[in-house]
């Protein structure tokens, strides 16, 4: 009985303030732009596609003969640049998945201007030290799968030079200087 007789009083309670959704309207910015990220794009086609060092020193390209690359490894001081030659939103971040060799490694992949002028494009670009184990996905002589997520799969055809390339880039990480010996 006396539950019944508190309904009431409830009711006109929860009737005093206006539900949250009511007036949200009124708080929030409604803007006519749309930032979304952009339509994904199917894989591309890699039949025919090999490994071959770049005219510029220091970079090895991935890509069919006489077309745009699909991806490069690039080495700076012993750090290894990953670059995935695909239109990418700017300011995005993603993470770039590579399969074979025996191993399955997520690597970090940031979009970045190609050239630091203000209308180059957008591309997918990493960086990590040469000898990290994470790389020995890209050492064997085995073909590797490559995932941007909208940027589609780039098959990685069989070939030891990324393997090589890796190599010589940790060759150039300079070594930890030794500790100095105490005067005791």
């Amino acid at each position: 009985m006396l539950r019944h007789a508190a309904l009431p009083a409830l009711l006109l309670l929860a009737a005093c303030k206006p539900a949250a959704s009511d007036e949200y309207h009124s708080r929030t910015v409604v803007s006519d732009e749309r930032m979304a990220p952009a339509d994904p794009i199917d894989s591309p086609d890699t039949e025919g596609a090999s490994w071959a060092p770049s005219s510029e020193s220091g970079r090895l390209l991935y890509g069919k003969p006489g077309e745009r690359p699909l991806l490069s490894l690039g080495c700076e001081d012993g750090t290894l640049v990953y670059t995935r030659y695909v239109a990418a939103d700017p300011h995005a971040k993603a993470v770039l998945a590579l399969i074979g060799n025996g191993h399955v490694e997520r690597l970090w992949i940031d979009a970045e201007q190609d050239e630091p002028d203000e209308g180059s494009a957008w591309l997918w670009r990493g960086r990590l030290a040469a000898d990290d184990p994470r790389l020995d996905v890209l050492t064997g002589a085995n073909r590797v799968e490559a995932t941007v997520p909208g940027a589609g799969s780039v098959m990685l055809n069989a070939s030891s030079m990324p393997g090589e390339f890796i190599n010589r880039c940790a060759s150039e990480i300079a070594p930890a200087p030794e500790p100095e010996e105490s005067q005791a």
